[in-house]
């Protein structure tokens, strides 16, 4: 120390000079520790959450014990005393009286044809073994077992017969049905089991030849390409009368997935396309349509909502603002994608996470959705879904609103915490408008559910070849997963459109083609 006091200038200007500068360096100093503190901890959030997709639970829920680490015991008074009807959150929910189903193995239904076999003790062996006299049948106990004959196959032969009168000037041959792909050995049955096989069970076009090779039938998956491509065409006129509808309901959930198509003009086979999912149409007549676009532009939603008024409900990217203020639509937003933020940070904190927003955050979410599953529970009425949620959820939105704002300004933005309130607070406006409409939804789930079987196949098939097949995709993957949502069995559904539509005459013909109509019908005729 001596030193060091011996080195100081003694003139009091040039001591006040070197302590200004050594207050700038220390300040310098502090900052770039607060800088690299930040920086440690983005990236130890970043290793957390990684290491928490990769082993953890992808549950986004809360479960109470972890709602009592908060330390603001405001906060925890406020969201036990929200609770509709006076319930807290580790109250369970009141469902309607149910009778309670029987345990054990559930019958084999009676539709599945019965093959019996009859077993009898043999004839030398039915006597009585205490006076020898001979056993009469009473009775039969009967059990059932379930079998499976690995895909039955046949071969339909088309026999046209030719007429002709003696004259030898007139012959005339007795015409063949339209067929989905005319002069092609590829029947209805054959080709909507290859559609369901690859966009409803996610098995590769590769593996659908194996598997028919196994069996001896040899259809490069070239030529099953080419049928498929030939199907997605075939279909156009449904897809062109499913979006009518759609566009005429004043509800559209939309969402988007990268699908990879090997050769598209003017792009490399690494790059990105993009597929487009819209969800809507009537409650009673639900339309869900994929649309293949190679970019991801603002353009496209704008494109497809071409003539559609009302709600338009999607996620936070920023693509869906231009077709909302062109066409006035009013945009609703995702309350699930506000939940997955607040639940990566939860996740980015380790496994010995700290008290604090993350979890407050989720919280108030999750009392959120138990008011929406109260309103699934007692099957209500769009009318009363919107009275039962100004009740109960829009006293929760307000008091989360005021824990929005006293929070932002307390956590860094970089972090995983102040990204999920960030997201929170610019999509506010969007997240609380579905309190306008019972019919709306909390989220958009229903858009991600119906991208999923898309997604999953594509893990397995990883790509298209061309442009023609990822549209041609996009058409069936339509017709699958609208017939699925109106509770029709795709197999079945495919093959009646692939026997009738070829057929068909006039747009009612089409019409009666419609998922909804089938099963109208259907009903009708049992």
């Amino acid at each position: 120390m001596p030193n060091v006091l011996s080195q100081l200038p003694d003139d009091i200007n040039a001591l006040k000079a070197l302590l200004a500068e050594q207050l700038a360096r220390n300040t310098r100093l502090e900052q770039d520790n607060v800088r690299l503190d930040a920086k440690v901890l983005s990236l130890q959030e970043q290793l957390n959450l990684a290491l928490a997709r990769r082993y953890a639970a992808s549950s986004e829920k809360l479960s109470p014990d972890q709602i009592r680490l908060f330390n603001e015991a405001e906060v925890d008074a406020a969201l036990d005393s929200d609770a509709p009807d006076g319930a807290n959150l580790d109250e369970t929910v009141a469902v309607p009286a149910h009778h309670r189903k029987k345990g054990g193995r559930k019958p084999l239904p009676e539709a599945l044809p019965r093959v019996e076999v009859i077993h009898e003790i043999p004839e030398d062996q039915r006597h009585c073994p205490h006076d020898g006299q001979v056993l009469a049948e009473i009775n039969q106990v009967v059990s059932e077992q379930l079998d499976i004959i690995p895909a039955q196959i046949r071969v339909i032969r088309h026999i046209r017969k030719q007429y002709a009168c003696t004259c030898g000037q007139c012959i005339q041959t007795a015409l063949l049905p339209g067929q989905p792909i005319p002069k092609s050995m590829a029947s209805p049955g054959l080709l909507a089991h290859i559609a369901v096989s690859k966009y409803q069970d996610a098995l590769p076009l590769h593996r659908q030849e194996q598997i028919l090779q196994r069996i001896g039938v040899d259809i490069p998956r070239a030529t099953l390409a080419s049928w498929m491509i030939r199907c997605g065409q075939l279909v156009q006129p449904l897809i062109n009368l499913l979006r009518d509808r759609l566009l005429d309901y004043d509800i559209v959930q939309m969402d988007e997935t990268t699908v990879r198509v090997l050769k598209e003009p003017g792009k490399t086979a690494q790059s990105k396309s993009y597929l487009w999912l819209q969800r809507g149409g009537p409650p009673d007549e639900p339309v869900i349509l994929f649309d293949y676009d190679p970019s991801r532009n603002q353009t496209v939603p704008r494109e497809l909502l071409a003539g559609f008024a009302g709600y338009l409900q999607a996620d936070g990217y920023s693509g869906y603002n231009g077709v909302v203020g062109a066409g006035g639509l009013v945009h609703v937003g995702c309350m699930a994608h506000a939940r997955r933020k607040f639940s990566e940070a939860a996740k980015g904190q380790g496994k010995n996470p700290r008290q604090g927003q993350a979890q407050q955050g989720l919280a108030w979410i999750q009392k959120l959705y138990r008011i929406e599953k109260q309103a699934r529970t007692q099957q209500m009425s769009p009318p009363e879904r919107k009275a039962h949620r100004q009740q109960h959820a829009a006293p929760i939105l307000a008091k989360l609103r005021t824990w929005l704002d006293d929070s932002l300004p307390t956590v860094p933005p970089g972090t995983l915490t102040g990204k999920a309130l960030t997201y929170l607070h610019n999509e506010w406006p969007k997240l609380i408008r579905y309190l306008e409409d019972g019919r709306l939804e909390i989220d958009n789930n229903l858009a991600e559910n119906a991208i999923r079987p898309f997604v999953i196949g594509r893990k397995n098939w990883m790509f298209s070849d061309s442009v023609h097949g990822v549209k041609a995709s996009a058409n069936l993957y339509s017709l699958v997963e609208s017939a699925k949502a109106s509770g029709l069995e795709p197999y079945g559904y495919l093959r009646r459109v692939f026997t009738a539509l070829p057929q068909a005459e006039s747009v009612e013909d089409i019409e009666n083609l419609l998922p909804w109509s089938l099963k109208k019908n259907s009903a009708e005729t049992r």
